[in-house]
């Protein structure tokens, strides 16, 4: 019985002791393995990047650049602190000039302010650049272009004459030749210094100081008097030719007019002297007691006072009547 026991006691316990021994063997592979697996996660999240759009990356190695990534979209790299990435900003901004009191061609001072829309180029080139030259810093940059802008206006202000920036007439207006300077000057400087794209510069405000506007509004004034006496000289001439052939017109006309008139005149007597003689002809006693009425006729009218001999001719006809011929009756 001891014996049979102490064999199976043995051969028990044996058993046991290899089964203890190998579990922790087996669980120790497994938390090594999800160890190594999370670790390798890890790795790969940090090397994981993502490139978002408007910007790109600039990766470093041990704070040199090595390569600038444009396209948007996720990227590979290596573990911090092996490489870093650093985003550059490359959406359109715009800077303004402030007011700059700048001088023309023909002396005079005119004030103006300008505007730059500007990006950084989109290229690996000159986004190291930007990084370079200004830290990344868009704030640097505007005050870099403000300066270039600044020195800009006034040499291209100098090419150009007050009328030609500020005038009444468009046509005379070069405002757009002006800004086409400005920015040509400034470009390629921004370009292969900063690493800054130039999109557009404009002109926001353009005033002129006490002293240019009254020299402008003499100049306007002159210009507008100059016209004004062209036009009253071409009026006066207008009207003097009409004035000139309206007379002559109306000589014409008036000339026309008595001819037709004494042609009138003469044809009315000669039927006149026709109508008397046939009335003369016809009865002469007739005839003048009608030659005495017009004469009367002739003679008195509403206002007339007239104290004479009735027995006088004309006036007897008012006393004693006609006398006609009694052959005639």
């Amino acid at each position: 019985m001891s014996h049979s026991h102490h064999h199976g006691c043995s051969s028990g316990c044996h058993h046991n002791h290899h089964t203890a021994s190998e579990a922790p063997k087996s669980g120790g592979w497994k938390r090594i393995a999800g160890a190594g697996f999370l670790v390798l996660i890890l790795a790969a999240a940090a090397s994981l990047v993502q490139v978002r759009s408007g910007e790109s990356l600039i990766i470093t190695r041990f704070g040199n650049p090595v390569r600038v990534l444009l396209n948007p979209g996720l990227a590979w790299r290596l573990p911090a602190p092996f490489e870093m990435s650093t985003a550059v900003d490359l959406r359109l901004r715009t800077t303004s000039s402030g007011l700059q009191d700048v001088g023309t061609r023909d002396g005079l001072r005119i004030i103006v302010q300008s505007f730059a829309v500007w990006q950084v180029d989109n290229t690996p080139e000159h986004v190291q650049r930007f990084m370079r030259a200004v830290q990344n810093q868009p704030d640097e940059a505007a005050r870099q272009i403000r300066a270039y802008l600044g020195s800009a206006l006034e040499t291209t202000a100098s090419g150009f004459t007050l009328s030609q920036l500020v005038n009444t007439d468009s046509k005379q207006v070069q405002l757009n030749q002006f800004e086409s300077h400005l920015q040509a000057q400034i470009s390629q400087p921004l370009l292969e210094s900063y690493g800054i794209r130039l999109v557009q510069v404009g002109t926001e405000r353009l005033t002129l100081p006490a002293v240019t506007l009254n020299a402008t509004v003499d100049r306007m004034r002159a210009e507008r008097e100059t016209i004004a006496t062209e036009r009253t000289a071409e009026g006066k001439r207008a009207a003097a030719e009409i004035r000139s052939a309206a007379e002559r017109d109306a000589r014409i006309v008036e000339a026309q007019a008595q001819v037709q008139a004494a042609d009138i005149e003469a044809q009315s007597q000669a039927q006149a002297a026709e109508i008397y003689g046939k009335a003369y002809a016809s009865s002469p006693q007739l005839y003048s007691l009608l030659r005495q009425l017009d004469a009367l006729s002739g003679v008195v009218n509403s206002s007339t006072r007239l104290v004479l001999r009735t027995d006088a001719a004309p006036f007897r006809l008012l006393v004693e009547g006609p006398k006609l011929d009694k052959t005639h009756e």
